[in-house]
Order: C-alpha cells, then structure tokens, then sequence
C-alpha cells in the first residue's frame, strides 16, 4: 500500500494574485481552473516536482456564510497555517521571490536544527517558507 499527499488547499483573498504569486514568484503552473458560480478552486503544480499539487481558492468558496466568515477573518489576521516549500537553492529561490515584490520575512539563513531557509508573505498574508536541506 501506498499514500501520498494529493493537494495540499491554500485560502487566499485573491486567486487572480495567488496565481501570480506562485505561478511567477514560485515557478508552479496552473494545472486546472475550475468554476462554481462567482468562486474558483485553481491548481498549480511544479513541473520538476510531480506531485506537488497546491488549490488555492478564496474563503467562501464552497463554505457557508459563517464559516467563509471565520476563515476571511484568520485570514485577514494571518494565522492561518503556513506553507514550506523545498529549493535545491534557497538563496537564487529568495533572489526571484524578492524581486516579485512579495513582503520578506525573514532573509535565508542557516538553521540550529539543519536546513537553511526564508520565508515571505504572498498577496494575502499567509506565510510561506523555503527551505534547503543541509548538505549532506
């Protein structure tokens, strides 16, 4: 038996901007935009990592009012789980992220429990981090 992660789903204000932020700061590529009424679940995936699969949809799309509520408000606030992405080269991956113009966290640096990494805010406040493994 095997068991893998599909998608992994992000709640964003704007998927217009999320698709530019991890589509061009991040290199992934929209795979699948889907419609429902005024709401969109689009897919991006990385075609040098098959099988990372990111949904990013806002947070009343296919939710009650209450709960889209809830989730607009974490949302807003940013303490919504954040995202680690990997990088063969975190400091080039911090170079084409910064150069997007996205809020920078925290520039790389080499980590007391190993990898080193960054992180950075995409359009609607989550945080996303990049790391690279130690060298081996």
């Amino acid at each position: 038996m095997t068991i893998a992660l599909q998608f992994c789903n992000i709640t964003v204000g704007d998927v217009d901007e999320a698709i530019a932020f991890y589509g061009d700061a991040l290199g992934l590529s929209v795979r699948n935009d889907v419609g429902s009424g005024s709401f969109r679940w689009v897919t991006l995936g990385s075609d040098s990592q098959p099988g990372l699969d990111i949904v990013v949809s806002v947070p009343h799309a296919g939710r009650s009012k209450a709960d889209g509520d809830a989730l607009q408000e974490l949302l807003t606030k940013g303490v919504l789980p954040f995202l680690i992405f990997r990088s063969d080269d975190v400091d080039a991956t911090f170079e084409r992220v910064r150069a997007s113009g996205a809020e920078v966290l925290q520039e790389p640096m080499d980590q007391a429990w190993g990898p080193r990494d960054c992180a950075f805010r995409d359009p609607s406040g989550n945080t996303v981090r990049i790391a690279q493994a130690p060298p081996a």
